[in-house]
C-alpha cells in the first residue's frame, strides 16, 4: 500500500455525508450494492468474531483492532509477554479467513534473502541447461507473521518495509507482485531487551496499531486452561473471504467522513508535536510525536469502526476510541518523562482531555 493510496477516496455517487451531526447514521448510499455490502460488512465482523471464539477465549478488544487492520487493509504490531497466544490468534484469523498464512521466526542470524526469497540455480530435466529460478520466500503468503521482529538486526527487519508498504518484492532487480489481501502482523517481547534491536521509528510508522495484549481475568485463563489440556477440534466456517475484505477495504476508503472529524483527527495528531502553540505538557514530556500517518489511520480506522457498527459515518467517539491504538507507538516520549515514569498511554490520555472537539458545522 502506498502513503497515497491511505488517503480516503472522494468519487462521487456512493455515498454522501449528511450535512449536520457526525454521529449520524443518515447517509444515502446511490446504489444497492454498496448498501448490500456495508451490511455484509457488519455482518461479516461478527461471522468471524463468532467463529473466532471457538478457539480465542477473551482478548476483545484486541481481536476488534486486528479486524479492523483486516478491513482497513493496514498491518498491525502486537505487544505482549509470552503465552498471551499472539501466534494463535494471527493464525486462527487466517484459517477462519480461509488465507495462506506463514510465520516467520526472526533471530539474529536471519538474513534479507530469508524473508523475501532468492534466485536459485536449477537444472532443466529436459534440456539439461541450468535456469536461475526465484524461489519464493515465506513472505509471499496472504497473512504474514513476523514472530518477535525485534530479534534481527535492521537490515532483515527493513526487508519487510517493501512488501508492508508496496505489497511486493525486488530481489536482484526483478520485482514480484504479493498476493492480495496481504497483512503483517509482527510481535514484540516488552520484557526481554537484551540482544534485541528496537524498531526505528520510521518503520514503526508504518503500522497502523500497535496493539497491546494484557494479561485474561482469572475465569478466563482457567478456560484457557481447561479447553487447552483436553482435546480440541475446532472447525471453522469460512464466512469471510480474501475478495470480500478487498471489496471491505475499498467501501471504507469511498465512504466519506465529515469536515469536523477530520479536523479533529488532525489536531490531535499536531497538538502531539512539540513546537510553538503545542500543550505545556506535550513540549516538557514529548520527544517526537505523530506523522500524517497517525492522523489517516486514524480517519481510515474510525469509517472501518463505523462501518462493522452499522453505521455509514465516523464519528469523534469512533477517532477517540481507537487514539490509543494508532498513537501509542509513534508518540515518543523524552527523558524528562521517562524519569518521572510517564509514558505514552498518558501522553495521548492528556491529548483526549486538552484537544477540543470541532464544533464547526456540526
Amino acid at each position: 500500500m502506498t502513503e497515497d493510496s491511505i488517503h480516503p477516496l472522494r468519487d462521487d455517487g456512493v455515498l454522501e455525508a449528511p450535512p449536520a451531526d457526525a454521529g449520524s447514521s443518515a447517509v444515502r448510499i446511490e446504489t444497492e450494492d454498496q448498501v448490500a455490502l456495508a451490511d455484509r460488512m457488519k455482518a461479516g465482523r461478527e461471522a468471524i468474531l463468532s467463529e473466532l471464539r471457538k478457539r480465542i477465549i477473551g482478548q476483545e478488544e484486541v481481536v476488534e483492532q486486528v479486524l479492523l487492520s483486516l478491513f482497513v487493509g493496514g498491518n498491525s504490531l502486537l505487544v505482549g509477554v509470552p503465552g498471551l497466544a499472539k501466534t494463535l490468534l494471527i493464525r486462527t484469523v487466517a484459517e477462519v479467513l480461509d488465507l495462506s498464512f506463514s510465520r516467520i521466526q526472526f533471530t539474529p542470524d536471519l538474513m534479507p534473502s530469508d524473508i523475501t526469497g532468492t534466485d536459485i540455480i536449477q537444472e532443466d530435466p529436459e534440456t539439461g541447461r541450468r535456469l536461475m529460478v526465484f524461489e519464493k520466500g515465506p513472505v509471499f503468503a496472504n497473512i504474514v507473521l513476523a514472530d518477535e521482529i525485534n530479534r534481527t538486526p535492521p537490515k532483515t527487519q527493513a526487508a519487510l518495509l517493501e512488501a508492508m508498504q508496496e505489497h511486493r518484492v525486488t530481489v536482484q532487480g526483478t520485482t514480484y507482485t504479493l498476493d492480495e489481501p496481504f497483512y503483517v502482523f509482527a510481535t514484540q517481547n516488552p520484557i526481554e531487551l537484551e540482544g534485541t534491536y528496537p524498531l526505528p521509528e520510521a518503520q514503526l510508522d508504518r503500522f497502523m496499531f500497535e496493539i497491546e495484549i494484557p494479561h485474561l481475568s482469572e475465569e478466563e485463563e482457567l478456560e484457557v486452561v481447561r479447553t487447552t489440556t483436553g482435546i480440541e477440534r475446532a472447525e471453522f466456517r469460512h464466512a469471510v473471504t480474501g475478495s470480500d475484505l478487498m471489496a471491505f477495504q475499498e467501501l471504507v476508503r469511498r465512504i466519506p467522513a465529515p469536515d469536523p472529524v477530520l479536523r479533529y483527527a488532525v489536531g490531535l495528531v499536531r497538538a502531539s508535536r512539540p513546537g510553538p502553540g503545542c500543550p505545556e505538557f506535550v513540549q516538557k514530556w514529548i520527544a517526537y510525536g505523530a506523522s500524517v500517518r497517525a492522523a489517516q489511520y486514524l480517519i481510515l480506522g474510525a469509517k472501518a469502526r463505523a462501518l462493522t457498527l452499522g453505521r455509514y459515518t465516523p464519528s469523534f467517539e469512533d477517532v477517540r476510541a481507537l487514539a490509543h491504538p494508532v498513537l501509542r507507538h509513534r508518540v515518543l516520549t523524552n527523558f524528562h518523562a521517562e524519569s518521572e515514569g510517564r509514558t505514552s498511554s498518558e501522553m495521548i490520555d492528556l491529548l483526549l482531555e486538552q484537544i477540543p472537539q470541532p464544533t464547526s458545522g456540526m
